[in-house]
């Protein structure tokens, strides 16, 4: 009896292991894919700079530290959103973040952001909604019929 149970468990064992490396194999292909998909459309602020015809600067949010400062991931896309928008890029800055809650409102803290930057307040439009990537890009074509845009963001996203 007690010999069955111990292969009992060797096999339960056996079985999580192949499901765990089952699992880390296809995050990790996955991964690859998306990366490799979408290397050839990541540009450097240098050559975002010299496309043309762009709609509109796309700035997702990223979290704050507190109510009135962004996070550090959020900060450094600004500074590049700001930065594209001063280059010329584009003639607007759409500011795309969490407004979902009294306490943690992404675009307040944003939209302060670019304005202290030097950013008109005629060339920033602010997407309330913008709960998910996914969210932030359906709403920029569908809600702010943006065709051409230039989205901020870090390598890793």
């Amino acid at each position: 009896m007690l010999k069955n149970k111990g292969k009992l468990i060797l096999r339960i064992f056996i079985v999580l292991v192949l499901i765990g490396v089952l699992g880390i194999a296809a995050v990790a292909g996955i991964n690859g894919i998306v990366i490799g998909t979408a290397s050839g459309r990541i540009l450097s602020p240098q050559e975002a700079a010299e496309l043309a015809d762009v709609d509109c600067i796309l700035v997702l949010g990223a979290g704050l530290k507190d109510a009135e400062t962004p996070s550090d991931m959020l900060k450094d896309r600004l500074d590049v959103g700001i930065e594209l928008y001063k280059r010329g890029v584009a003639p607007k800055i759409l500011l795309s973040g969490d407004n979902g809650q009294v306490e943690h409102n992404e675009i307040h803290v944003m939209l302060n952001y670019a304005k202290n930057a030097g950013v008109q307040d005629e060339d920033i439009f602010c997407d309330h909604a913008g709960f998910s990537t996914y969210d932030s890009m359906h709403r920029a074509g569908s809600i702010f019929e943006i065709e051409r845009a230039v989205v901020v963001t870090q390598q890793y996203h």
